[in-house]
């Protein structure tokens, strides 16, 4: 330690003043990583509690950053962050969509917001923007924001684009607008889904998915389909149009599994695995089986996509794919935080992997399942 310590500083104001000393002297630099709050307070021989007082303070005067599971890092410009600084967040909406603020995939979603936020001394709210498009009357504020297919005015994004305002899209995505985005990587989600019935020797394998018509699928299950064929092609299994459905509806719902399970199962040759691209598609398809007498997944393999929590309860319990939706907000916000250029001219983009989850409702081929396809 360089500093003199005056015997009338608290101990975390004299690391607080010290680190500032260190950043104003170059031999911290932006974005350098700053020790934890273990190795400070080993460094200045106090305690954690003071230690972290210390990191939290600085977060606070705008000097560092954090990011959670990574550690605290130097701010980009310290100098100025108190007046330049993020310092409120918002993810907006509209109205139509209000349903949004309990389901899963968005609850799990502002909890990444939260967590990023909280961690550096950002507020985060919800808004709503309604039918006119209007955003807070804050320039300063970033904005996280859900966009939703057949509901949104493009021409809004590149008006505020035009206004300087600090947006990133989570959900869906307009690359050709330069808007930077945050998604679910959902072709590699939909190979995920895929390569494991493959795995469990299924080559017929139907899936289920939402739209108008093929033609008329939205980014998510576009690229679910994608990552579906590509799985097949990969190996060697040849790709069978009419084991594709398309469930026409707004919202997802168990009827539109049970749809498209009667739909597949009236096939000449039926799958002996269906993949459901969403969960509550997959609790309909699991209905419409044990309606017909079917055992999952002794009959039949269904697998899910989204990981809501009823899948942990189901019966079977459901096999899916997690998307990582926390992840998502975490890095929405770690994005419009840390990653913007001053004059948001880069396109800053982060596909989030999602994850297999292994449980009940997918099994091996069966022999009878070979000779019912034989």
């Amino acid at each position: 330690m360089d500093m003199e310590k005056s015997d009338k500083t608290p101990m975390y104001q004299y690391i607080m003043n010290d680190i500032k000393r260190k950043i104003a002297s170059g031999e911290l630099k932006p974005h350098d990583p700053l020790p934890t709050q273990i190795e400070l307070a080993k460094e200045y021989n106090t305690s954690e509690i003071t230690s972290r007082r210390a990191l939290s303070d600085l977060v606070q005067e705008g000097f560092v950053y954090r990011i959670r599971g990574k550690g605290s890092f130097v701010h980009e410009n310290p100098a100025q962050a108190d007046s330049k600084g993020l310092r409120t967040l918002y993810f907006a909406h509209q109205n139509h969509e209000v349903s949004i603020l309990n389901h899963p995939f968005f609850t799990d979603m502002f909890e990444g917001i939260k967590e990023v936020c909280d961690d550096n001394g950002v507020a985060f709210h919800i808004w709503d923007i309604g039918e006119n498009y209007e955003l807070p009357e804050d320039p300063g504020a970033g904005i996280i924001l859900l966009t939703v297919k057949g509901h949104f005015d493009f021409s809004r994004l590149t008006a505020w684009q035009e206004e300087n305002r600090r947006i990133v899209t989570v959900h869906f995505y307009y690359p050709h607008l330069g808007i930077p985005y945050v998604i679910a990587d959902n072709l590699t989600g939909g190979y995920l889904a895929t390569q494991h019935l493959i795995s469990q020797g299924h080559q017929r394998i139907g899936i289920i998915l939402t739209g108008s018509s093929l033609l008329e699928l939205n980014q998510d299950f576009s690229l679910r389909l994608q990552g579906y064929k590509l799985a097949l092609t990969q190996h060697n299994i040849p790709f069978h149009p009419d084991l594709i459905t398309v469930v026409d509806g707004e919202d997802e719902r168990a009827e539109m599994g049970e749809e498209g399970f009667k739909r597949l199962m009236k096939l000449p040759e039926p799958p002996t695995a269906i993949f459901a691209t969403s969960d509550y598609k997959a609790f309909g398809a699991m209905n419409a089986a044990r309606e017909s007498g079917m055992s999952i997944p002794e009959d039949i393999s269904i697998i899910g996509y989204d990981d809501v929590k009823l899948g942990e309860y189901s019966y079977p319990r459901l096999t899916t794919v997690n998307q990582n939706t926390r992840k998502m907000g975490q890095r929405a916000a770690e994005i419009l935080l840390f990653e913007l250029e001053e004059d948001h001219s880069s396109l800053v983009k982060d596909e989030i992997v999602p994850t297999l989850i292994l449980r009940d409702s997918t099994a091996p081929l069966s022999a009878k399942q070979r000779i019912r396809n034989s």
